[in-house]
């Protein structure tokens, strides 16, 4: 048999064809998109931690964490009654372990909260006879626990949310045993002793209900004056515990306007939204507020249905939207936890519902509302 001939065009034709089969089985593939990854350009992205995700007990969302967040925050580890829950007695085994988390994956680490009126113990603020302490009394006992505690992790933890919630839904201060002892320059105290224990960490106020506007204009108020008295506060958190329709676009894109317009960072600091109906009509997180289980408060035991899913998923790439637009004084979005399973919502404010507010659900996996805030990203 005649061989026929082979051309040059041919052949290279064919070796082409060749190379480029072999090149779509061994090229690697694309990475996989993770919310760190989406929006390194923009903001960094985090989440709340329990005990258990950082200690090695809940693996699986631990690998969660490491994947898709760069920032984290301990949802009760650092507040006042963990980690001195005694006079002369502080427990840093969890708060070690937290921070330890952190650094070992490379994070942005948070610590939560130096002064706040709730989780905090009784011994702060009363004598043995039940009685309140004095002013010098208490500041002293400030100092040294602010002194203790940011100290130990000077160098360590990138930003401490000194003050927490210090405002009424008005704006005017909250009447805690801070201010009825203290007076109303605990706040500065609290800031000074925080800067006094770390030169170099970002301090921050973080409260609820900012995009309210008595709020906001409270809140606007105390950073000034904080500013007028030399003290230095990097940024304002906003609690985002959001609800499905509140805080409107416009309400949540001035708010971030009216803090970045003074200088200092605005932070998204416990991100979640409540699918759920609502139990009052307040719309902050006010962690007196208790309200008894009825199956009208819970109605989605079994699953989350994916008319909600939807709804929920627009939702939260509408908060991204705003979130993004905001990308030049957003610093940082963070979660308050990490799947739907183990979030604070299934127990507050009505103890024992099903609540889906989260990105991973129970079974730690990404939700719709998870596709649809990396498709904000573009």
């Amino acid at each position: 048999m005649k061989r026929q001939p082979c051309h040059r065009d041919q052949l290279l034709s064919v070796l082409l064809l060749i190379g480029l089969t072999l090149s779509a089985c061994t090229a690697p593939e694309s990475p996989e998109a993770t919310l760190k990854s989406a929006f390194a350009e923009s903001f960094m992205v985090g989440a709340a931690l329990n005990e258990a995700q950082f200690s090695g007990q809940a693996v699986d969302e631990a690998a969660i964490v490491m994947k898709h967040f760069n920032t984290i925050t301990p949802e009760n580890t650092l507040k006042w009654e963990s980690v001195h829950p005694e006079p002369d007695s502080f427990n840093f085994g969890p708060a070690d372990a937290y921070v330890s988390f952190g650094e070992e994956n490379g994070m942005f680490i948070v610590g939560h909260a130096l002064v706040w009126h709730h989780q905090t113990p009784q011994w702060v603020f009363q004598d043995e006879n039940g009685e309140d302490v004095d002013r010098e009394t208490l500041l002293n006992t400030m100092q040294n626990h602010i002194l203790t505690v940011v100290g130990r992790y000077k160098g360590r933890i990138d930003g401490w949310d000194v003050v927490n919630e210090a405002l009424n839904d008005d704006g005017t201060l909250r009447e805690t045993a801070w201010l009825r002892i203290i007076g109303d320059d605990y706040i500065a105290k609290a800031f000074e002793y925080a800067r006094e224990a770390d030169p170099d960490v970002q301090l921050y106020y973080n409260d609820y209900s900012l995009p309210d506007r008595p709020k906001r204009d409270g809140t606007v108020a105390l950073i000034t004056n904080l500013q007028e008295r030399g003290i230095d506060v990097a940024g304002v958190g906003l609690q985002g515990h959001y609800k499905l329709t509140s805080p409107g676009v416009a309400q949540l894109d001035s708010s971030i306007a009216a803090f970045a317009a003074m200088g200092v960072d605005v932070m998204i600091t416990e991100l979640d939204i409540d699918v759920l109906p609502a139990a009052w009509e307040h719309r902050g997180a006010d962690l007196s507020l208790d309200v008894e289980l009825h199956d009208a408060l819970n109605p989605y035991t079994e699953a989350l249905p994916d008319s909600m899913q939807h709804v929920l998923a627009t939702r939260y790439a509408e908060l991204f939207g705003v979130f993004q637009k905001n990308a030049d004084v957003v610093t940082r979005v963070t979660f308050w936890g990490v799947t739907d399973q183990a979030s604070w919502l299934n127990s507050w404010p009505v103890e024992g519902r099903t609540s889906y507010p989260l990105l991973f659900d129970r079974s730690n996996n990404p939700k719709h509302a998870y596709d649809m805030v990396i498709a904000v990203a573009g």
